[in-house]
């Protein structure tokens, strides 16, 4: 039962570690994919 417990918290940090990694390194949608054809906007 204790490696199970330890199995899932390091699970967890390793999740949440990659999210501050990923959320870093990817772009918004607007940025990524904006060509001079495309316009991303509220169309309001």
């Amino acid at each position: 039962m204790r490696a199970f417990i330890v199995a899932v918290v390091v699970a967890i940090v390793v999740a949440v570690g990659a999210d501050f990694v990923l959320s870093d390194l990817q772009k918004p949608v607007d940025v990524a994919f904006t060509t001079s054809g495309v316009r991303l906007g509220d169309i309001h």
